[in-house]
């Protein structure tokens, strides 16, 4: 069990930090930290999550939950809370999963440190676990002050004590989440479509889709997939599905894309004009079903596309 630490106190309370976006680089980061009177970036994330917190979506719950990570790189990634009215709860993605997501879009090697407005839930204690390392992520929870408590970094293992993960399942050469990834996915079979975007968008989609079911992490199906959707602006956001090793904090294709449109600035979820799909075809663990029910929920005129895949041994 990691050792847990009290967070450095200012001299004086240091003023929260507006953020600009969901990724900060590395240079901005540490004028930031300077800016705000602090010693190390580390010190500078509390600072940011009250920002991060008014980037959340979250209608059904309105309980917004914002986190923000420092990786390796010396960047830092927000993540905030998503629902979606009409769809399954089930479909939400946690402020903690939305950070590793936006990390592993950006390329981030590993994660050093998240400071979050409230204590991970297991859930998400869960989902860190596919990050080689996790036991020492360090975790501060920014309302600890507002329960009396003085905020103390922790890390991860003392969170989780004796966690089953991808060590309990996965051979060690297998790469993890923040990993490079490079699926197989076969040869592609003729595509099953609900409408067509104009010009090349279906092309572009397709392209994302494709690249981000290579990239993603399914090593428990063996069914790596990819999502892509385009705004009206003919923008287009893609992402794969993470899985987890206790399978239900597993986050879907569609989550991640949307996760991707946020993070660079996209509008609401309903602006979504065409997406695309792909995965094997006769996947065990299939998203087709899943994409169509969230579509037409929440953005019934978008164009859909999918693409299958058959793997070379089937």
């Amino acid at each position: 069990m990691g050792e847990e630490q009290v967070a450095p106190k200012a001299e004086a309370a240091a003023a929260a930090v507006e953020l600009t976006g969901f990724v900060m680089s590395a240079e901005e980061a540490e004028r930031a930290a300077a800016a705000a009177g602090v010693a190390t970036v580390e010190d500078l994330l509390p600072l940011l999550v009250p920002s991060a917190m008014k980037r959340a979506r979250a209608p059904i719950s309105r309980f917004p939950v914002g986190a923000v990570g420092l990786g390796a790189s010396g960047r830092v990634y927000v993540g905030v809370n998503l629902e979606f009215r009409g769809v399954p709860l089930a479909q939400s993605v946690h402020a903690e999963q939305f950070l590793v997501a936006n990390a592993a879009a950006a390329g981030e090697p590993a994660l050093r440190a998240v400071a979050v407005s409230h204590m991970p839930c297991g859930h998400c204690r869960q989902f860190l676990q596919e990050i080689r390392g996790a036991a020492n992520i360090r975790i501060l929870v920014t309302t600890d002050a507002a329960d009396g408590c003085a905020p103390e970094w922790r890390t991860v293992a003392s969170l989780l004590l004796r966690p089953f993960g991808p060590h309990d399942l996965l051979p060690e050469s297998l790469p993890l989440v923040l990993e490079p990834h490079d699926n197989p996915l076969g040869d592609p079979v003729p595509a099953v479509a609900n409408g067509f975007a104009a010009g090349d968008l279906e092309a572009r989609l397709r392209e994302a889709a494709e690249a981000a079911a290579r990239g993603a992490h399914a090593p428990y199906s063996e069914c790596p997939s990819g999502f892509a959707v385009a705004d009206g602006e003919g923008r287009v956001y893609a992402g794969g599905c993470l899985e987890s090793a206790a399978y239900n904090p597993t986050l879907g294709p569609v989550q991640t894309a949307i996760i991707a449109m946020i993070a660079a600035g996209g509008g609401p979820v309903g602006d979504v004009v065409a997406a695309a799909l792909v995965e094997k075809e006769g996947a065990v663990v299939a998203q087709e079903a899943t994409a169509r029910i969230f579509l037409d929920t929440v953005a019934p005129r978008a164009s859909f596309h999918v693409y299958n895949f058959k793997p070379s041994d089937a």
